[in-house]
C-alpha cells in the first residue's frame, strides 16, 4: 500500500509544542501529508481506512 504513518520530527514542532510534550503523527498517502493527528491509534485507524479505500478501487 501507499500509506505510512511516521511520528513527526521534533525539529519540525514548535518549542512551546516541543516543551509540552506534543507529539503528532502524520498519514502519507502516495507521498503527499493527508491527516496530522495527536496519537498513533488515530493515525493508524485512519491509514487503514485509507488502505481500505485504495483497494476497493483498485478493484474497480
Amino acid at each position: 500500500m501507499t500509506v505510512k504513518v511516521t511520528e513527526r520530527d521534533e525539529s519540525k514542532l514548535s518549542h512551546e509544542g516541543v516543551a509540552a510534550g506534543v507529539r503528532i503523527w502524520d498519514v502519507h498517502q502516495q507521498g503527499q501529508l493527508v491527516g496530522m493527528f495527536h496519537t498513533e491509534h488515530e493515525a493508524n485507524t485512519y491509514r487503514m481506512e485509507l488502505e481500505v479505500w485504495e483497494t476497493r478501487q483498485a478493484r474497480s
